[in-house]
């Protein structure tokens, strides 16, 4: 039987095996996962973020000359780079629920063929209306994908694991920027159309770019289809044994909704929960951030002094310590479960890099060393808060309600972070630096709110009904997080 009729058969949430896995057992199940699981959905994300930030890179090589008309006040450019948010934050809520209601493999790889028809046909465009359209078609298809990702990954690891995955997961972004950059640099060498005015390279590069940043994409999507477990009751990857340990994993923090239903009263649940909207404002500010980043981060260190092409390189090293130091925070708070303190100091690390920015205006070395701060806090606040709530909202379709919301909040400051560096702001950019560290203080201010409440809920819980065993199964199906023997992680 193939792992779709499975997947329909099971369509009801199938009872958990009592498996008494021995630790030797467990190792291996996480390692054939691992193995399989991580190296396609980190390439996927990978391509993901490559379609979504290369319009930062083509920028600098002709896409305004070609396309907007030159654009000399940047405003052209910044609405370009907001359509891909408009059509994302619309379509993330439904699209994530629908999700729960399809084989992974096929909505993943749908999404993924989808972004990189997108992205590929940016290439074709022409004029300012051409490139919005095609950036509105990546923003729907990524909304499909990106807020899937965390609940997938909760079909198969515990709260013990699932930090360090996400952190593997989402630092893939960060080596987007550096393979993005790199790429950027070559394709600028390729010397396609007219010379560049006022830059290196042909004003065609950037057709290039979408075209060697796309393509890979949708030919990941078809290997997806074939290659990508779905969920642990209904794939054959797993032996009748793995699937035994698998599913008494899942059901160790939480037991319920689990296969292709939807229950309404977690939606409601979630979308009444405050907890939900702090996540939104802790997200709100860094996706600011980020969306800065991805978009006008060569253009920024250009105003160093750099040439394009330096400016493109230099983008390199900040990503890919970024990576390093999101992976590692990520193993701590799995190793101590607490994530609450490291997404307040991951943004207070930000907010000291565009202090930095703001304040140190003529020492070079300063503010590339600030740039570091700016991304390796931005990148690990995301990418934890996001294994955070993951835990933290109980059942799969609180997930699949909240973990979009709280993105779909966030990435409304993504809209902000492209609106804030307009080229008539250079070489300072005081408005777009100065609202953003704003706004990273104050999702450390929120990410300290959360933990404290957290470890306030588990206290009081402790006292009402006791410390339950972290490896019991709980029940989740009708309270959600909300239920007595469910511990949130702070």
């Amino acid at each position: 039987m193939s792992d779709e009729e499975k997947y329909t058969v099971e369509k009801v949430s199938s009872p958990v095996p009592q498996a008494s896995a021995t630790p030797e057992e467990e190792k291996r199940l996480v390692r054939k996962l691992d193995k399989r699981i991580l190296p396609l959905t980190c390439l996927l994300y990978l391509f993901a973020f490559l379609d979504r930030s290369n319009i930062g890179n083509a920028r600098l090589q002709g896409l305004p000359q070609e396309t907007l008309g030159g654009d000399p006040s940047g405003l052209l450019f910044e609405w370009v780079t907001s359509a891909f948010y408009f059509s994302y934050i619309l379509c993330q809520v439904p699209a994530t629920i629908l999700s729960k209601l399809f084989p992974p493999s096929y909505w993943m790889a749908g999404a993924a063929i989808g972004w990189g028809i997108s992205s590929t046909l940016s290439a074709s465009a022409f004029n300012f209306a051409g490139i919005v359209c095609a950036r509105v078609g990546v923003g729907i298809f990524e909304a499909g994908f990106g807020p899937a990702i965390p609940l997938y990954f909760s079909f198969f690891y515990t709260k013990e694991e699932l930090g360090l995955r996400m952190g593997y997961w989402f630092g893939f972004a960060a080596v987007a920027g550096a393979f993005g950059g790199l790429i950027a640099y070559g394709v600028q060498n390729i010397n396609y159309g007219p010379p560049l005015t006022g830059g290196v390279g042909g004003q065609s590069d950037w057709k290039i770019l979408f075209l060697m940043e796309g393509i890979p994409a949708i030919i990941l999507g078809l290997i997806t289809i074939f290659a990508l477990p779905n969920r642990p009751e209904s794939t054959n990857f797993l032996t009748e044994r793995e699937r035994e340990i698998a599913l008494e994993r899942g059901s160790r923090s939480s037991k319920a909704d689990t296969g292709a239903m939807v229950r309404k009263e977690h939606i409601i649940s979630a979308i009444t929960d405050w907890r939900v909207y702090a996540g939104g404002c802790i997200y709100f500010g860094v996706n600011c951030a980020l969306a800065s980043l991805s978009a006008f981060l060569p253009t920024i260190i250009k105003t160093f002094g750099y040439t394009n092409a330096l400016a493109q390189i230099l983008t390199v090293p900040p990503y890919a310590v970024a990576a390093i130091v999101l992976c590692s925070t990520a193993y701590a708070t799995d190793r101590f479960q607490s994530r609450g303190l490291a997404v307040a100091g991951s943004c207070a690390v930000s907010t000291i890099g565009y202090l930095i920015v703001v304040v140190v205006p003529d020492n070079m070395k300063a503010r590339y060393f600030a740039v570091f701060c700016i991304t390796s806090g931005t990148y690990t606040a995301i990418g934890i808060t996001i294994a955070w709530f993951t835990h933290n909202l109980g059942s799969e379709t609180k997930k699949a309600t909240g973990i979009p919301m709280f993105m779909a909040i966030g990435q409304c400051g993504s809209v902000l972070g492209t609106h804030l560096y307009p080229e008539t702001d250079g070489p300072r950019y005081l408005m777009g630096f100065g609202t953003t560290c704003g706004l990273e203080a104050f999702a450390t201010f929120c990410a300290l709110a959360l933990h404290f409440s957290y470890k306030w809920d588990n206290a009081k819980r402790n006292r009402l009904y006791g410390v339950p065993d972290p490896n019991e199964s709980v029940d989740t199906s009708e309270l959600a997080d909300k239920t007595p023997n469910f511990r949130y992680i702070a």
